[in-house]
């Protein structure tokens, strides 16, 4: 049967196929790009997927390694990345403000979380019955123990269990605590985040391993609830915790409460997208799902130059204490 299509008809159907290609090609999925702290991979997937819901035409990559070596990507290798989140709030100013001849990529941060290192054991780990919080470091010292932590040249964790060891020296009265305690902790026992290590402490092939409290609560780990005078939780230490200081290859590095920040660097390719984004996690939604993954909430969220923010992100901050 031979069908006889009119010229009108005709083109009213080349018109509406040329609108349907058009209507495609413009509303191609928005990649995001977001550059985590290790620690933070757990919470941000519950985040980018609550995100993905609320923006379906959203797609969010995230990568997840030490923050140092992730602002680095953005500041060394000129990797473009919508959002950043660190898990030590000074490594956006002293990497990505610039300065010195340097090309700044962030003039501003919003402290977003707070959490408290630790070291985390299982039933396998040598001396397990014995061990607690008021005793660790008479076993962790022992001759035979293997310590597994992250590179403290790096990772924030890595570092920041430098500073509890030199702190717990001074408050447990014991010289040379944190030197006797690395001396079960190789080089080979090292790796850029803690969270790459959960496995091997799972196996019983390392016995303890510093991480964060949120890392414990998440793997379900037995962990030594750490007074708050060493364990970089409380900014009410502030002061003391200064006195703890790790020595890297970027320099000695002071103890500070462990606080994780946000930026957008200038860089992003979608800085829109990225400011819904900042919005969604300093939001109740995003402070539940952090809380409920082990991590203290900062509400609202604390801001380094809120006037060089976001307009749409100012109401959602109070600025930084002391700034």
């Amino acid at each position: 049967m031979a069908y006889r299509v009119t010229f009108g008809a005709a083109l009213t159907l080349l018109f509406a196929t040329v609108a349907g290609l058009t209507q495609v090609r413009a509303d191609p999925p928005v990649i995001l790009t977001i550059y985590g702290a290790g620690t933070l991979a757990a919470p941000f997937k519950q985040i980018d997927e609550a995100f993905q819901t609320q923006y379906p035409n959203v797609v969010v990559h995230a990568e997840f390694g030490g923050s140092v070596m992730m602002s680095r990507r953005i500041t060394d290798l000129h990797q473009n990345a919508d959002v950043l989140a660190v898990a030590d709030y000074s490594v956006i100013p002293k990497y990505l403000f610039g300065g010195g001849g340097k090309t700044g990529y962030a003039d501003w941060y919003a402290g977003f979380a707070r959490n408290a290192i630790t070291f985390v054991y299982t039933d396998k780990s040598r001396f397990s019955a014995e061990v607690s919080p008021d005793n660790w470091y008479n076993y962790l010292t022992r001759p035979g123990v293997q310590i597994a932590r992250s590179n403290p040249d790096t990772d924030p964790s890595g570092y920041q269990t430098l500073q509890m060891l030199a702190l717990a020296e001074q408050y447990y009265h014991s010289p040379g605590l944190e030197a006797r305690v690395l001396a079960n902790a190789p080089l080979a026992n090292m790796r850029d985040t803690e969270t790459e290590l959960v496995a091997a402490l799972q196996l019983g092939q390392i016995d303890y391993l510093a991480i964060y409290r949120s890392d414990a609560l998440q793997h379900h780990l037995k962990y030594f609830a750490l007074p708050a005078e060493i364990n970089l939780s409380d900014p009410a230490h502030a002061a003391a915790y200064a006195t703890g200081v790790a020595h890297t290859k970027n320099g000695d590095l002071s103890g500070k409460p462990i606080v994780y920040a946000v930026t957008i660097p200038s860089n992003a390719d979608h800085s829109g997208w990225a400011e819904k984004y900042v919005a969604f996690l300093l939001s109740p939604a995003g402070q539940k799902i952090m809380a409920q993954n082990g991590f203290g909430t900062v509400s609202p969220a604390i801001a380094v130059n809120v006037d060089r923010m976001p307009e749409s992100l100012r109401p959602m901050v109070k600025p930084w204490p002391g700034n």
